[in-house]
This record gives structure tokens, C-alpha cells and sequence, in this order.
């Protein structure tokens, strides 16, 4: 139809022209003026307590004990299985978080201006790696390492970035796609330029040399601290697509760990939900498949914007580590992605594959025709709360999320 291909350009539009910048760091509650203690914001779509997940229900305990809303996990747990908490997923509130996706009061989020449409979208600052709140740690390590993002780091950083009046990230993304980066798993070289970007202005706000020594560590050691960064990007420059009447592109796709959804343009808000999957992939040492929890976070909002799962052929490293095959087969995801998606990305390019532009813009219509569902590059989790991550793979959409988008779609436009 006419009205479907006028609209899709559009949202194309919007999508390539967005001009994602990352401008500060500041308190939750700053950010998200509707954010009041007593709210969670999680990862995926709508969910209540009797249906999340272990490493979910842990994220949850843990971070209520370090908001200061229970007095130890044990009495967190009974306060959220009571109803004392509210629970809302991060997208509603122009925000985004990965696996867990635990968003409060008072941490410090990441600010991503869109300069091209005016709008903002919102992530925590990466942990690291290890034992993290993401995947569902909550001892006394992880909540020291928040308490320090949110009282030093976070701080810190929003100075360095304020100073440098903020840092353009589309051209970080495309020289790290030009380094091995798909920036889902693989965040090596966008992390680099990041710090490189940052440490100079890091240096000149500094006022204790020891504290500017542990951030400038903290993200040298932390392959994934760009991860957080590009969620916020890919937020910020979704977000103006929404609510094109007859637009059959996919705006969001998340998962919470027990259901995995998906928003599409032309059908504005509305979630679309099935059974979430389990990864497919490899394991580190003690662990199986049998420990795992099923898919979980935000962070599939890069492969929503092309990156991840469908720029794969740029970060044949990944294809192995997530255990996808061969690396010489990376280009091959990125390929059959291709299908599904309505144009390629000229400003991020794949040297390796001549140059092709990133497929861009999932079109439900295509997903449902040709049988093919989203590639997601992914962490794994314990599937019992507490432990935190076990592996990396790759986890595949469920394609009843496409069909049911499909068939409300078609409703919307009068066609049967």
C-alpha cells in the first residue's frame, strides 16, 4: 500500500537524521520527574512480581536495599511480593536498561539529547563486568559499586561531559563498526574512543587525583561501559518514529526475562508479547544450559537500530564467542537480517562487507513473509537470583510477537 511505503520513508527519515549526543549524567529523579521512591522501573514490557524471573526478583531486592526501602533482602522480597513496590518498564518513561534494567530514584542516569527532534532518553552507567545488578546480583560488592557510580563516578563524569559540551556519538558508532564493534556484545573499540574522548575533560574537572585514577580505571577495565552509551542512542533516535499512522517499522523490542515484546510505529504504544526464548550459546566454566534464565533486557534496542545481532559481519570475534559459529559465517546474520529490513545505514558501514550499510528498520510485514525472526546478541544470566551472568549468545525473537503486531496493524489500516 501507498499510505505503508509514505510512511515507512518517513520514520526512515526520522531514524537516520536523529543526531544522538550524549550531553550529561544526573540523578534519576532529575531526569524522570514522574520517577518517586517506592518505583522500579525494569526491563521489557509491563510485568508484576508473581511472573518475574530469579535474576529480576533479585535486581529488585537489591536495589530496594540501596534506595533504603527494606532493611536486607529478605525484607525486601516480602515488601515486593506485598505490593510496596510499583513496577513500570523503563520504555514508558524514555528510558532504557540492560538485562535487569533497574532504574531508581537516585542513580545516576545517562542523558542522550536527540539535537535533531529535541527529545531525551535515559540509561544507568554500565557496572562492569562480573558479578553486576544487571544480572541479578545484589551482595554487598554490587551495592558498593552502585553507591559509588552514584556518589563519585556519575557526578564525575556528567562534569567531564557538560564540560566538553557534550559528545556526539554517531561517528563514535561508525569508527567502532570500522574496529570490530556490533556494539551489543562487542564494545571494545567504541569504549576506547569513548575514554580517549572523555579522559581529557575527566582530568580538568577533577578534584581528588585518587578518585579521577579509580574512574579512569573503572572504564579502561570495562570492555561493556559503551554498551549503556549506545541504548541511550538508540532510545533517543527511535523514539520521534512513533505513532506514524501506517508505519510498519519496529520502534522497541525488550524482554524482561519471562515475556519478550515489541512496539511498532503505526500501532503507537501498544506492546505485543510472547514466551521469551532461551539464548543459544557458550558458557563459562561450572555453568550450563541447565543454569540459565531465559532472554532478558533493553539492550535489543541496538539491534532495532541495526547494530548487534545485524551488524555481526563487522565483529566476526563475536560470531565464536556467542557461539554462532564460524567467523568467517559473521557476515551471514547480517545478511539474512537484510531481509527483514526496509534500508541499509550509509553512515554505518561494514568495511569487511564492502562497505554495506547496517540493515535498518525491521518491518513486521517482512518478518512474518520471509519466517525470519530478529538476531539478538545477549548476555546470559543464573537463572536463580543473585548469581549474575553465566554466558554470552545469541537468542532469537518470537516471531508470535510479529504476527500478533501484524494482524493489529492490519486492523488499524480497515484491511483483513
Amino acid at each position: 500500500m501507498e499510505l505503508i511505503e509514505k510512511a515507512n520513508q518517513a520514520a526512515l527519515e526520522r531514524l537516520l537524521t536523529g543526531d544522538p549526543v550524549l550531553i550529561d549524567v544526573i540523578p534519576a529523579h532529575e531526569a524522570i520527574p514522574a520517577l518517586e521512591p517506592g518505583m522500579i522501573l525494569h526491563a521489557g514490557p509491563p510485568i508484576e512480581w508473581d511472573r518475574m524471573c530469579g535474576p529480576m526478583k533479585g535486581a529488585i531486592m537489591g536495589i530496594a536495599v540501596l534506595e533504603g526501602w527494606a532493611d536486607d533482602l529478605g525484607d525486601a522480597e516480602r515488601r515486593a511480593r506485598a505490593g510496596d513496590f510499583d513496577f513500570h518498564p523503563n520504555h514508558h518513561f524514555d528510558a532504557v536498561g540492560p538485562m535487569t534494567g533497574m532504574t531508581t530514584v537516585s542513580q545516576p542516569l545517562l542523558v542522550v539529547e536527540n539535537k535533531t527532534f529535541g527529545n531525551r532518553a535515559y540509561c544507568a552507567i554500565n557496572e562492569g563486568l562480573g558479578k553486576v545488578m544487571r544480572f541479578g546480583g545484589n551482595d554487598a560488592e554490587v551495592l558498593d559499586r552502585l553507591r559509588w557510580l552514584k556518589d563519585s563516578f556519575g557526578p564525575a563524569l556528567g562534569r567531564a561531559i557538560r564540560s566538553m559540551g557534550g559528545l556526539p556519538l554517531k561517528p563514535i558508532i561508525a569508527r567502532g563498526l570500522s574496529m570490530g564493534d556490533e556494539m551489543h556484545q562487542r564494545n571494545v573499540a567504541c569504549s576506547g574512543l569513548t575514554l580517549r574522548a572523555l579522559a581529557p575533560a575527566l582530568a580538568d574537572t577533577a578534584d581528588d587525583t585518587a578518585e579521577l585514577s579509580r574512574a579512569l580505571a573503572f572504564i579502561a577495565g570495562n570492555d561493556q561501559f559503551f554498551l549503556n552509551i549506545a541504548m541511550g542512542l538508540g532510545k533517543a533516535i527511535t523514539d520521534p518514529m512513533n505513532g506514524i499512522e501506517g508505519c510498519s517499522i519496529v520502534t522497541a523490542m525488550s524482554r524482561n526475562g519471562t515475556d519478550f515484546g515489541i512496539r511498532v510505529s503505526g500501532t503507537s504504544e501498544q506492546w505485543f508479547t510472547a514466551p521469551v526464548e532461551m539464548p543459544d550459546g557458550l558458557y563459562f566454566p561450572g555453568y550450563s544450559e541447565k543454569d540459565a534464565n531465559p532472554d532478558m533486557g533493553d539492550s535489543a534496542i541496538v539491534e532495532t537500530i541495526g547494530l548487534g545481532g545485524f551488524a555481526m559481519g563487522a565483529s566476526p570475534a563475536v560470531a565464536g564467542f556467542v557461539g554462532a559459529g564460524a567467523a568467517s559465517e559473521a557476515g551471514h546474520f547480517t545478511r539474512r537480517m537484510g531481509e527483514i529490513t526496509v534500508t541499509e545505514n550509509a553512515e554505518w558501514t561494514i568495511p569487511a562487507m564492502d562497505y554495506l550499510g547496517v540493515p535498518t528498520g525491521i518491518d513486521i510485514r517482512l518478518v512474518v513473509e520471509t519466517g525470519l525472526a530478529p538476531t539478538i546478541n545477549t548476555g546470559i544470566a543464573h537463572r536463580e537470583p543473585g548469581i549474575g551472568q553465566v554466558g554470552a549468545g545469541v537468542v532469537r525473537a518470537p516471531m508470535p510477537c510479529f504476527t500478533q503486531a501484524l494482524t493489529t496493524f492490519a486492523d488499524t489500516l480497515g484491511v483483513s
